[in-house]
């Protein structure tokens, strides 16, 4: 996948590893040379030195042939705008752009953008940690909303179904992993000993599962 990152500060540096890691084409644009110098010598994209929301970077960077773009500056209005040219102008398919601010979230996705808030996150995870220690959220979707939780089937789940566990709207089983691996389950798996069930769970329904699962 051609990939273009704007922003090499900690997270755009990092996602360029792990995209160019993954065997993605990569090109990083940033308006500070030192900034790209984050990126050692063994980083095998490109890098820009320029303005990530000025269309001729862009062309450079090879926006048109891009399949996807993230929008990792420390400014929220340079992360906007470049999210915006990429989408609407030059119709990349994919298109993330980092919000500092998440009263501005609500914003930028009646905008239709993709948008991830650090800040966010970060304190809806902490919260999770911190009140539903027994459940582990591996991960969070939208602004916290929806967490991926996974938990080894406690005894009172032994021998019951998925359904028994499933709210609509609330709570579903994604996933059940069973001697390592993965199914997709239907409303009447069984569960047994030693499962890793994977629910998705609405951030308000956290007491609910806990219950649920006798915790």
């Amino acid at each position: 996948m051609n990939v273009i990152i704007m922003g090499c500060g900690r997270v755009g540096e990092q996602l360029a590893r792990l995209m160019a890691d993954g065997g993605h084409a990569v090109t990083v644009i940033d308006y500070a040379q030192a900034a790209l110098d984050r990126l050692d010598p063994g980083f095998n994209g490109r890098t820009i030195l320029g303005v990530g929301f000025d269309r001729n970077v862009l062309i450079r960077a090879g926006i048109e042939q891009a399949e996807a773009f993230a929008a990792t500056s420390s400014s929220d209005n340079a992360n906007i705008v470049a999210a915006q040219i990429a989408r609407r102008i030059f119709r990349v398919p994919r298109v993330v752009a980092r919000v500092y601010n998440p009263r501005q979230v609500e914003v930028y996705q009646r905008l239709g953008l993709v948008t991830i808030s650090s800040t966010t996150w970060g304190a809806e995870r902490i919260h999770e940690l911190l009140t539903h220690s027994d459940l582990d959220a591996v991960m969070s979707f939208g602004s916290g909303e929806v967490s991926l939780v996974a938990i080894e089937a406690p005894p009172r789940l032994v021998g019951r179904i998925a359904k028994d566990i499933t709210v609509a709207g609330e709570i579903s089983v994604v996933a059940v992993v069973r001697e390592g691996k993965a199914l997709l389950p239907t409303l009447g798996t069984e569960f047994r000993a030693r499962d890793v069930i994977h629910l998705a769970v609405l951030a308000t329904a956290m007491e609910r599962v806990e219950a649920l699962l006798g915790q």
